[in-house]
Formats: C-alpha cells, structure tokens, sequence
C-alpha cells in the first residue's frame, strides 16, 4: 500500500506527532506545525492522535493512490480536488486505486494535513517519523517529497477499515465517496485576517521599555517571507530594552517569543533550535499554536496577553474536544 508522489508541490513533508526525548543532546521535536490538524485528520481515519501523514504548504502536490485507502484532509484549504472534483475536508473519504488528488490555490490558511488510515510507513528515526530538513533525518529520506516518490502505507487500522466499509458499501462504483457528516474548523483564520496571538509575558519581558512593552500588545506584526518552519520573523515596530546586557543561552520552545538586538521578534515554530540567546518577551499558549501556523506570508498577528489560569482553561477545553471527537467517531461506527 502506497501513495505515488506525481508532482511534489511547494513543500509537502511527513510528519507525525514529533522526535521527543533528544533536546536534551540538541535534536529538536519537529513535527507538525499545526498540531490539532493533524491530531484530528487522524481520529478521522481511526489512526492514534500522533500517526505519521503530510503535512502540505499552500501549493500542494499530485499524488495518485496505489491501493484503496481511507483519506482524510484538515487544516487549510488548498483546493483540493479528488479526479478533478472537488473533495470536502474534514470528512474521511474512500478512494479506490488510481485516485489523483491535486490542489490549487489557497483559500483559507496555508497548511493542509493528509491522514491516511494505518498512517504513513517510513522508517523511524529515533522514535519519530517526523521530517527534520536541516539535519536531514526522519520522514522520506530526511527530505521535502519529490517527483516519483512512493510513500508506503501502514494497514488501515480497525477502526478505519470499519469507516471506510460504511463508505463504499452504497456506493461500489464510485472512485471516491466521501462521509456525509464532517466536523468544524478548528480555527477561524483566512487570508485576509489579522489574527490575535494569545500568549504569557517571558521571563524577559521586564527588561523592555515601558514603550515597547505596550506597543508589543497594541501594535500589528507582520509575518515576513524570511519565515520558516523553524520560526516567524516579524515586522512591526522596533522594541528596546533598557540595555543590550547579553543574555545567556537558555531553553526555548515552540512559540517562544524571541526579540534579537535588531528589535523584530520571531516566534519560534516546529523545527526550533533547542536553546537561545536573545530575551523571551512572551510564550505563544499552546492552543494558539494551529491558528499561528496557519498564517501565511504576509499575514498579519496581533498579541492579546493572557494568564496561566487562561492558557489552562484553553488548553483543557482544546483537549476535552478532540476526546469528543473520538468518542463521538467510536459511537459513529458502533451505530452504523
């Protein structure tokens, strides 16, 4: 079971829910940059929450089906068509052998997730099949996929098997055939919107004017195309500290808010560096992480700052969501 890569789009990489345990030896977690897109493609297609599927950047790629699979796609919407048709997202789809899917432009966001149930099949690099591309390990070959690539699949899971059996029961001729239920985004970005950015002040923060602390909250930022998955390099208003005292490497995360000397702040994403040097103005919660990622170039973010009370609430009725959502596909198939 495979998929064959026919055109490979802007940058499409396997990801799954991360390489965890190495920072502590400078490997980064890497993984997903909108995690709650792929944690919910796969509860769609009956995988665990952190199985390995493609994560997709605005142009997105042909890929032909080699076998009949159980697909779902979240996250942004890219156009996607199944055969020339357009396929719904966030709904599991049956599709038989020889299926093409491609995309076109971008509506909504800028990063598609591609769940296929049993997950993709590359080899584990230290625990994960997440893609590292600076280092080169993980996901395909330790690379962004290519023309001619023929990604392995997993055997669909159960759970999966028993939602794809619902599907192509009433319609055995169709090429495709997707559920007629489907569940809501989980963000509400677009292109055109400037999204607000929930985080904490870091440790740092106080070691900035009192001017650029309210304009870190009151001014817009923009989401240079300098950025990458490994962090957003902002452009906005310039902050200063009261002195340019060197801070010393310390750990850092996804999300953190870094300001170098030149006064921009990057957030960090995904593939972060383990450690940093330059002071932590505020720390993105993790529950604004999908919403951070799905910002495109250009796009435009403005922080709202936030308790930690606030940022566990958020978190707990993140999660309390997805467990829904599995529950409520475990009773879907026990139903059918």
């Amino acid at each position: 079971m495979s998929l064959s890569v026919i055109r490979p789009g802007m940058l499409t990489t396997v990801q799954d829910a991360g390489r965890f345990g190495y920072r502590q030896a400078g490997v980064i977690v890497s993984g997903p940059m909108d995690t709650q897109a792929l944690r919910q493609a796969n509860l769609l297609v009956g995988n665990p929450q952190g199985a390995a599927g493609l994560e997709i950047t605005l142009r997105g790629p042909t890929i032909q089906f080699e076998a009949d699979h159980l697909i779902v796609l979240t996250g942004a919407d890219l156009s996607p068509t199944l055969n020339g048709q357009p396929v719904p997202l966030r709904r599991p789809v049956a599709v038989t052998r020889g299926c093409e899917l491609t995309f076109g432009v971008a509506r909504s966001g800028c990063r598609a997730y591609l769940a296929v149930s049993g997950g993709l099949a590359v080899p584990e690099v230290l625990n994960s099949r997440a893609t590292y591309l600076r280092a080169g390990i993980g996901g395909f070959e330790g690379r962004a996929l290519q023309a001619g690539d023929v990604v392995p699949v997993a055997e669909p899971t159960e759970l999966g098997s028993q939602l794809r059996a619902h599907l192509t029961t009433p319609h055995p001729a169709r090429p495709w055939v997707a559920a007629s239920w489907s569940i809501a985004p989980s963000w509400p970005v677009s292109l055109t919107r400037t999204a607000t950015i929930r985080v904490m002040r870091g440790p740092e923060y106080n070691q900035f004017t009192e001017t650029s602390q309210q304009a870190f909250w009151t001014q817009k930022f923009t989401v240079t195309p300098s950025s990458d998955r490994m962090g957003y390099r902002l452009h906005g208003l310039e902050l200063q500290r009261h002195n340019h005292q060197e801070t010393l490497s310390t750990a850092v995360t996804f999300g953190t808010v870094q300001v170098p000397a030149g006064g921009l702040p990057i957030i960090l994403m995904a593939d972060h560096q383990t450690t940093g040097g330059y002071p932590r103005i505020a720390q993105v919660i993790s529950t604004d992480f999908s919403l951070l990622a799905q910002l495109p170039m250009g796009g435009k973010l403005r922080f709202q700052e936030v308790t930690l009370a606030e940022a566990h609430h958020a978190y707990l009725h993140q999660e309390q969501t997805l467990h829904q959502l599995a529950r409520a596909i475990q009773l879907t198939v026990r139903h059918q």
